[in-house]
């Protein structure tokens, strides 16, 4: 992550947020009165997922269980071809 004062982002705004939204490059503005991070808006959406899903009881070790379940568990969705559990 790279690191610069609120006054270099300024300086190079368009550039520095470009790659931010371009490349998933997180940048750390430090400033006298404490810190802030620019993420992609991708980025932050993602984050607010990932947040929501791990606040589900057992969610994260169900995904866990079937990721690793054989093939033969599952059986296809005719409407979209998908595979569900049996």
């Amino acid at each position: 992550m790279q690191t610069m004062t609120a006054t270099a982002l300024r300086q190079n705004l368009f550039t520095l947020l470009s790659n931010s939204i371009k490349y998933d490059e997180p940048l750390l503005v430090t400033t006298k009165t404490g810190n802030a991070v620019v993420i992609s808006e991708e980025e932050y959406r993602g984050l607010l997922e990932t947040q929501y899903l791990n606040s589900v009881p057992g969610l994260a070790q169900e995904l866990i269980t079937r990721g690793s379940a054989p093939d033969e568990d599952f059986v296809p969705i005719e409407e979209t071809g998908w595979l569900t559990s049996k």
